[in-house]
């Protein structure tokens, strides 16, 4: 139908009618990689294989949300910045 990359192309949200026989689903085509990059979503660039997924363990996770909820005001967004760098890191 259109002439485009395989790789511009970008499928979600599929579902299958009752019965089966018939799906429906979403597409976006873009003209160009650095389109892709910027709008869409990082977990669609990681399933079409765009980047790659960052692996964190739960707990790393679960200690940088509680350790930036316990810092009230401006600084609150600070660290909870500084609390996922040191998740990513170990």
């Amino acid at each position: 139908m259109y002439k485009a990359d395989s790789k511009l192309v970008i499928l979600f949200g599929f579902e299958t009618k009752f019965g089966g026989g018939k799906t429906t689903g979403f597409c976006l085509i873009y003209d160009h990689m650095e389109a892709v990059l910027k709008f869409e979503p990082k977990y669609r660039l990681v399933r079409h294989g765009h980047t790659e997924k960052k692996e964190t363990s739960r707990k790393a996770m679960k200690e940088a949300k509680n350790k930036g909820k316990k810092i009230r005001g401006t600084g609150a967004s600070i660290a909870k910045h500084k609390a996922k760098r040191a998740a990513g890191d170990d």
